[in-house]
């Protein structure tokens, strides 16, 4: 039987105490990691960004949002890895709901009218 991937996005905050080499680094270990269990769609760098508040004395971090496609048991792993990786601030890893088909001509229906 074969198994079911969903479309996945992941977005992390990376400390700027890493440095450009680090942050890079860091970036592409989680790029390598999601290819190895997956597919890459989309890899979206945000860049330094002000924090909404200070998360372990750091006003500033580096944002990067990830577009995937996976096996739901990855995002497990995925997650794990990034509670345990330094310079790691936060992360969020949230499925993408895919629209149904069906709802398409309902709307394209109410608009003729």
């Amino acid at each position: 039987m074969p198994e079911i991937k969903n479309s996945y996005e992941t977005v992390f905050i990376l400390s700027t105490k890493l440095g450009e080499d680090g942050i890079k680094a860091a970036i592409q270990k989680f790029k390598d990691l999601v290819a190895a269990n997956g597919t890459v769609d989309t890899v979206d760098e945000w860049g330094k960004r002000r924090l909404a508040y200070p998360i372990n004395k750091e006003e500033e971090g580096y944002y990067t949002l990830i577009g995937f496609t996976s096996v739901p048991s990855f995002t497990a792993e995925l997650d794990r890895v990034y509670n345990i990786t330094d310079g790691v601030l936060r992360s969020l890893i949230v499925k993408k709901e895919l629209k149904k088909q069906a709802d398409k001509p309902k709307a394209e229906e109410k608009k003729e009218a």
